[in-house]
């Protein structure tokens, strides 16, 4: 499947062998009885290694799926308050927020208003103000507070 006529040939024990016909690299690869793989194809020379294919591919997937397994998922988990939340209840939203960021995750914290409480957003805008002063040093604002609707919306993540 190679299509140059020269390749850059390095052997199965890692010598650079330089610029060879693709013939000659083809024997050799033959005679070690392994394959010849090009490894990059864009250069101006493709480089080609003398390999096992099917080890290199299992040893490839085994890569992909190890750093599969290494990689973590954010979540975005959602705390609700109402803007006249009482003191305790607000200290135990706060918990589960900390409680959160030390997982890794982000958060959403919405104020929801009901009826005449819609003529009171700042009282909304000043909790998600806390909120944001508390968690300072240990998360950053990802999404400034906004009102959609009846909801005022603000997103943090951890530092």
């Amino acid at each position: 499947m190679i299509t140059a006529t020269s390749v850059r040939l390095i052997t199965d024990d890692g010598d650079n062998k330089g610029e060879v016909p693709l013939e000659e690299a083809l024997a050799i690869a033959r005679e070690a009885g392994l394959d010849l793989v090009e490894v990059s194809p864009n250069e101006k020379v493709p480089v080609c290694k003398v390999l096992d294919y099917g080890r290199y591919k299992y040893e490839a997937q085994k890569k992909a799926a190890e750093a599969r397994k290494k990689q973590k998922t954010v979540d975005v988990k959602e705390i609700k308050m109402r803007p006249n939340i009482d003191i305790h209840d607000y200290d135990v939203k706060m918990r589960s927020i900390y409680r959160f960021f030390e997982a890794g995750d982000k958060v959403k914290v919405t104020i929801r208003f009901r009826g005449r409480e819609m003529a009171h957003q700042e009282l909304g805008m000043n909790l998600l103000q806390r909120v944001s002063e508390q968690t300072e040093e240990i998360a950053k604002v990802e999404f400034e507070p906004k009102l959609e609707g009846r909801q005022m919306i603000m997103i943090l993540a951890p530092r």
